[in-house]
This record gives structure tokens, C-alpha cells and sequence, in this order.
């Protein structure tokens, strides 16, 4: 079987109790929803409409409409729900269930209340409830939610969506990352994927994915960089200004560690915190946006960076960057992608050992 396509149907009695225990009723999710009404809209995913809902029984929801042109069977649609809701992982959204209807399809999940990490951190006033404890805490949730979907878990999931607008924030604004189902399953022995669809926010994307449509893990870490270097600078990777001219935050990132300025990309609101800590997850950060794939770390050795001082981190590479057509040349990066199972995913080539690796 192939990846995200063919999966076994559904032949254990106990799946089938499962999946059906899992299937809500269509006009049961309609008037949770109030008929899906624009009041009760919480924000656009990468494929589909979030909505928010009220049970009956008085259980606030969240109701993804899937977009009708997803192409996607009833057997397998159900396959997915069915894998997807045993993931149990603290820094994930839960799925509840489905619905299935006609060509309706519905994902239910768990409401988290707090909303998204990038309503808090691009406001200017809202972003001074985040001090930096709490960006850590919310760093490390993503983190380990990231390392479970691809390492911990029965399946192996690559997001492709991982943004700020996709980090939901619970009532002690602990990070779980939503949108991840539906987004595409590996066998556990696949390490790439090549596909003709494109899924994703501009800006997040690692490039070979953006140019090639090659996705792997890897893919997700460049989008975990970017995260860091967002909740960091307080800046959003799209629309980062320096002085007059504009600049994105991983060229504008990159410039001030060669320089040994990398102060200067730190959100002013966080002066005082743990300032070994904050240039730690910026070197992380850009070891993780690295242009070259195979030097990105894996999501288990960036939870030992996290975690373990004595971890000797190499020294970031030039980070890549879509302004002014600075990303390598096709075969260059084609090549990479190539041997990527070439070299040790746990390991960076670049084992370059530093005494003190944050200049001032």
C-alpha cells in the first residue's frame, strides 16, 4: 500500500465498534453549528472550515467541513478517522469523530479555548501575556507534539501545515497543534513522499516542498524554525519589516548572528527573560531553516537540544529564503533530497563543537 492512499478497510469487529462509536449524526453537527453559520466560524485550515459547536449535551466542539473536492473515499476517509483518533498525545487537538454525508465530510475535535498562538503573538498588546516561560512552554509543546506525529506514534504524519495560526492554546495556553489530520500518513518505513498537491502556507514551507512537492519530516522541522523564530521576534515570517526595506525574519535572522547581533531579533517585551535560553531556541530555530535538508535536525535531537544543555549543537547554515530568488538552484536541491537517506537523519553533518556560540 501506498502512503495516505489504499489503507486496509476496515475488517476488525473491534475497529468497526470503534469507528461507529466515532460517527456523529449530520444534523446533529448542523444545529450544533447553527447550519455552519458565519457567527459561528473560528478560522480557515489548510483544508477545510473551522467551526465552532455546541452539543446538546451542553460539549462545545470544533467542526472542520473538509473541502468538498478532497477526492477522497468513504472507506479510506474512514480508515484515517479511525487511526487518527487513537493518537493520544497532550500537545495534540483530540478528534472526537466524523460525519459522514452525501459528499459532506466532517472532522469533530476537541474546543480548545484560548485560540491560536497567532492571535496572541503578532498583537502588540496581547503579545505581553506571553513572557517568555510561557513561550517556552509553548515552544516545547510543539515540540514534543511534533516528535510524537513523526517518531512516537503507530503511524508516521507529516503535517504540511504547521503555522502559528494552526498552535491552539488550551486554558493554561499549552500548545496543541491542530490540523494535522487528514494531512498525509507515511508507512513507518517511508522517510519521502512526492506529490502533485501543494498544501501549506507560503513562508512556512521548506523549500523542496514548495518546488518539488517532496515533503519528509524534515519538511516539518524548517516549519518548526520558522515557529521559534516567530514566537521569538514577535514577527511574522511574511511581513517582516527592517528599517525601510523588507527583509524576511530568516534572512533578517541570519544576518544578525553573522554579525553577532542576534539580540536584535529578540521581541523587546522579553527583557527579562532567560536570555541563554532565548539564543539557544534561536540557534535551534535556525538549524532547523537550514536550506540544505539533511543538515535540519530531527525532531528527537531538537528535543534533546530543548532538554539537555551538554548537547553540542552544530553551527547553523544559510538559512533558505524565497527574496530575491535566493533558494539553490533545482538540482541542487533535487540532489539533496535525493540523499537525504544518504546521511543519518538523528545527525547533522556539521558537527562543529563551540565555546560560546551566541555572540553579542
Amino acid at each position: 500500500m501506498t502512503a495516505g492512499s489504499n489503507l486496509e478497510e476496515i475488517d476488525d469487529d473491534d475497529d468497526i465498534e470503534i469507528a461507529e462509536s466515532l460517527q456523529f449524526n449530520f444534523d446533529t453537527i448542523v444545529v450544533a453549528t447553527n447550519n455552519f453559520s458565519e457567527a459561528n466560524k473560528l478560522r480557515h485550515g489548510g483544508f477545510g472550515v473551522v467551526y465552532h459547536g455546541k452539543l446538546s449535551s451542553g460539549q462545545v466542539i470544533a467542526v472542520k467541513r473538509l473541502s468538498i473536492d478532497s477526492g477522497q473515499g468513504d472507506i479510506e476517509f474512514k480508515n484515517e478517522v479511525l487511526l487518527l483518533a487513537k493518537l493520544q498525545h497532550r500537545n495534540l487537538v483530540k478528534l472526537l469523530g466524523f460525519c459522514l454525508e452525501g459528499k459532506e465530510r466532517l472532522l469533530i475535535y476537541e474546543f480548545v479555548p484560548n485560540k491560536s498562538l497567532d492571535y496572541f503573538i503578532f498583537d502588540p498588546i496581547k503579545k505581553a501575556q506571553l513572557d517568555w516561560a510561557m513561550r517556552y512552554k509553548i515552544i516545547g509543546g510543539i515540540a514534543r507534539g511534533l516528535l510524537y506525529l513523526h517518531e512516537d506514534s503507530r503511524l508516521r504524519i507529516i503535517h504540511r501545515d504547521l503555522k502559528s495560526g494552526n498552535i491552539l492554546l488550551d486554558e493554561d495556553m499549552n500548545a496543541k497543534i491542530s490540523d494535522f489530520g487528514m494531512t498525509r500518513l507515511l508507512l513507518v518505513d517511508q522517510t519521502q513522499v512526492n506529490t502533485n498537491k501543494v498544501v501549506g502556507t507560503y513562508g512556512y514551507m521548506a523549500p523542496e516542498y514548495a518546488m518539488f512537492g517532496q515533503f519528509s519530516v524534515k519538511s516539518d522541522v524548517f516549519s518548526f524554525g520558522v515557529l521559534v523564530l516567530e514566537i521569538i521576534s514577535g514577527q511574522k515570517i511574511s511581513r517582516f519589516l527592517d528599517g525601510q526595506s523588507q527583509e524576511d525574519l530568516l534572512s533578517f535572522a541570519w544576518r544578525n548572528w553573522r554579525e553577532g547581533t542576534i539580540i536584535d531579533i529578540i521581541d523587546p517585551s522579553l527583557n527579562n527573560g532567560s536570555q541563554n535560553e532565548i539564543m539557544r531556541c534561536i540557534h535551534i530555530g535556525l538549524l532547523c531553516v537550514q536550506e540544505n535538508l539533511v543538515e535540519r535536525p530531527t525532531m528527537a535531537t531538537i528535543a534533546l537540544m530543548l532538554s539537555s544543555y551538554s548537547f553540542t549543537m552544530p553551527l547553523p547554515l544559510e538559512p533558505a529564503s524565497f527574496i530575491g530568488g535566493r533558494t539553490r538552484s533545482l538540482p541542487d536541491m533535487q540532489q539533496q533530497f535525493d540523499n537525504v537517506n544518504a546521511t543519518r537523519s538523528d545527525e547533522s553533518v556539521n558537527q562543529i563543537s563551540i565555546t560560546d556560540p551566541y555572540p553579542r
